[in-house]
């Protein structure tokens, strides 16, 4: 690993007090803190692992480009997705209390990521309140969208869950600045959804093309275009109150 350079670190901790500040932005003396932060910032293909499910871990990390996944394998190579990360995400803040993991964390598609050592972090967080506030705040959302993904899984169908997701995903992009109108980058293959959802690839497949000939969704080129956002809402039942989203 390398550090990155002033240059190229100075994104990363906007986007990480940004993310922190959530709807209050956190004061300006905490903002410079951040700024001293120490960064290893690394750039990873896709496919490979960030975060082993076995080990220890001594640091956070932050999504600056790209789309990541946490997830929990079986024995026999079953794969669960636990919950996709997009740009300005602290996917795995939980590791400064428990450094020993039970997920892993891979890239979906190639990315771009800043790993945070934990004694710097506990440091910020001892001298500055609002930044440990906002950490406790950061996992208690993670939290609750582990809540929501429980629901789906347990008790909406394929339909309702694809939907789900799908307008999820579309407001945390939204949040980043990373939609055009209703069309949004979506990257993930058809086993990626199967294992969020607990579906097979060919549900997924037959939900998908039952979305796209309603005139729901259009995916294409790794983008996916909503056409009704309000009935795509319905069918999914979905409440975005469990983000926590900036109004």
């Amino acid at each position: 690993m390398q550090r990155g350079t002033m240059a190229l670190s100075r994104y990363p901790f906007g986007l990480i007090a940004r993310r922190l500040g959530g709807a209050t932005p956190l004061p300006k003396a905490d903002e410079r803190a951040i700024l001293g932060l120490p960064l290893i910032i690394r750039t990873i293909e896709a496919s490979r692992d960030i975060v082993y499910e076995v080990g220890q871990s001594d640091h956070c990390c932050v999504i600056l480009d790209g789309w990541t996944y946490c997830y929990q394998l079986l024995t026999d190579g079953r794969r669960q997705i636990l919950s996709f990360h997009v740009p300005g995400d602290l996917p795995d803040l939980q590791s400064l209390h428990l450094p020993s993991p039970d997920f892993g964390m891979a890239t979906a598609t190639r990315a771009t990521v800043a790993f945070v050592p934990h004694a710097d972090l506990r440091k910020l967080s001892d001298r500055y309140p609002a930044v440990a506030q906002a950490f406790w705040r950061e996992i208690l959302v993670t939290a609750a969208t582990h809540r929501a993904w429980i629901t789906s899984l347990g008790r909406r169908d394929a339909r309702e869950k694809l939907a789900h997701l799908f307008c999820e995903m579309y407001l945390r992009l939204k949040a980043v600045g990373l939609t055009d109108g209703y069309s949004m980058p979506m990257p993930l293959r058809q086993p990626d959804f199967a294992d969020a959802l607990g579906l097979t690839p060919v549900h997924v497949n037959r939900t998908l093309r039952s979305l796209r000939v309603e005139r729901l969704v259009d995916l294409r080129g790794r983008r996916l275009m909503i056409h009704d956002w309000e009935t795509l809402c319905a069918i999914a039942d979905f409440n975005p109150k469990y983000l926590h989203l900036p109004e």
